[in-house]
């Protein structure tokens, strides 16, 4: 990697470009290979650990020992200053909010993040992002089998200014031109439209724009910290981190079946949030649009703010974080009258695992509509381990209660709502392992439980499969 120097000068090799939150200073260090210790600084300044080896130099001791320790001393604080989240001050709740996830949600940050990063200037550009090129075969007599990729981008900009940090975000995806018409299919999914009818058993693409905002992260105090965040494209309070972005999600292709229980307003046109953090717990609300995008997914949405949310987060330290939230989201669906209160508890656990992590999350989403005054429950347990540097296992576990698999009408008499159980298994083995890219090769599959009153309609054991070629920026060391 490439980083910028304390007076804005290009050092090449392994290097570690920090800036602190609090005093906007870039701290520049380059390894010296000969020796195994690190070099001096750009003006000739001798580092600290150079100084304190000096200084505890013991007689007959040579020169040698002398800069392995100033090496081993300096690795630490190299790793100290990476711990704190790119160059951040290390307050618990400030690597929360603008480490890797979405919105303002908080996620653990303990495991790898792959993305690039350099510094321009003042600023601290980073970009991370998935594609997945996919075929997937849904089995069954309304399966389908499809050639498609799922993928998204994301840009964020950071710099101090003033006393605290602001973070912007760009969001983008190609899904409009990679989704097969019309969506990824998916049985039992469910959720927006295509020709002005309900989308079932596919999975809708995403808009091009999925967040375009602004976040600015001032400290109160040693232990206070205050945000604001709000953009044209955004995602609310309301929910876990988005599926796209979470930690245990990211090398399983396809959306949940939960997805519109759980975290469905991860792209809202128009947001706006304010929260406060003390040490761990943070308590933040938001006001948005809570309308679903519709059809046309290169276009802004824009309607009322008209919905709002809360929600609690709580992170003991950066290997957990925990949530509850709830919201009223005014219309949300096209096709469908009245609002709904959505409720969402979740739990996010990451333990790093030699080179890799093991991330796991719980999940439990509601939708209580309005309009019929029905309940419709998820739960979602998800768990991605990394082993062997090179290997990935995952799965993904669901029971959801589905009310919208016949919205044309023609399904079981007498039945309305239908508990279904999604069970998907998979794994990932990476080709290529660089600085800049990962490339891996992995596959999975679902096989499903549901009331048998659905066997004419899915037949009695449906199964569905993806091979996959799964492209992403290198893991940040």
């Amino acid at each position: 990697m490439v980083a910028l120097g304390a007076v804005g000068q290009e050092t090449a090799g392994p290097s570690i470009a920090l800036r602190s939150t609090r005093d906007d200073v870039r701290l520049g260090g380059a390894l010296d290979r000969d020796d195994g210790g690190y070099g001096q600084h750009q003006h000739g300044q001798k580092s600290e650990p150079e100084q304190k080896s000096e200084q505890d130099q013991k007689p007959g001791q040579d020169q040698k020992s002398v800069q392995e320790d100033a090496g081993h001393d300096m690795s630490q604080m190299d790793m100290q200053h990476m711990d704190m989240g790119h160059g951040r001050s290390g307050n618990l709740a400030e690597t929360m909010e603008l480490g890797f996830t979405s919105g303002t949600s908080w996620q653990a940050q303990s495991g790898p993040e792959y993305m690039w990063m350099r510094m321009l200037r003042d600023w601290q550009l980073m970009a991370h992002g998935n594609v997945f090129l996919t075929f997937n075969h849904q089995g069954g007599p309304r399966g389908a089998g499809k050639l498609e990729s799922e993928n998204w981008l994301m840009f964020m900009e950071e710099r101090k200014v003033g006393p605290g940090t602001l973070q912007l975000r760009q969001m983008l995806s190609a899904e409009p031109l990679t989704a097969p018409h019309p969506g990824f299919p998916e049985l039992f999914q469910t959720g927006e439209t295509y020709h002005g009818a309900p989308l079932v058993d596919h999975q809708h693409p995403h808009d091009v724009f999925g967040e375009i905002s602004a976040k600015y992260v001032l400290p109160l105090g040693e232990s206070v910290m205050w945000t604001l965040y709000g953009g044209p494209a955004g995602e609310p309070a309301l929910g876990p981190t988005a599926f796209l972005h979470r930690n245990s999600a990211l090398e399983i292709p396809e959306a949940p079946l939960g997805h519109h229980l759980q975290d469905s307003t991860h792209i809202s046109f128009g947001v706006v949030t304010t929260g406060i953090a003390i040490k761990g717990v943070k308590v933040e609300g938001s006001v948005f649009n809570g309308r679903e995008p519709d059809e046309k997914r290169y276009n802004f949405d824009f309607g009322s703010m008209d919905s709002y949310s809360g929600r609690i987060s709580f992170a003991p330290n950066r290997n957990w974080a925990m949530q509850y939230s709830a919201g009223r989201l005014i219309h949300p669906e096209a096709l469908e009258p009245g609002d709904l209160v959505r409720q969402t508890a979740s739990v996010n656990y990451v333990r790093p695992v030699g080179e890799g992590a093991w991330a796991t999350t719980l999940v439990w989403g509601r939708n209580h509509k309005i309009e019929t005054q029905t309940d419709q429950n998820s739960y979602l347990l998800e768990s991605s381990l990394n082993f062997a540097r090179k290997n990935y296992a995952f799965t993904r576990i669901e029971l959801v209660d589905k009310d919208e698999l016949f919205p044309e009408g023609g399904g079981p008499v007498g039945y309305d709502s239908f508990r279904i159980g999604a069970y998907t298994f998979g794994g990932v083995r990476d080709l290529l392992q660089s600085e800049h890219w990962q490339v891996g090769l992995g596959a999975d599959f679902s096989v499903y439980s549901k009331p048998s009153v659905l066997n004419p309609f899915y037949g009695e054991r449906p199964v569905g499969f993806k091979v996959f070629l799964r492209i992403r920026p290198g893991k940040m060391r």
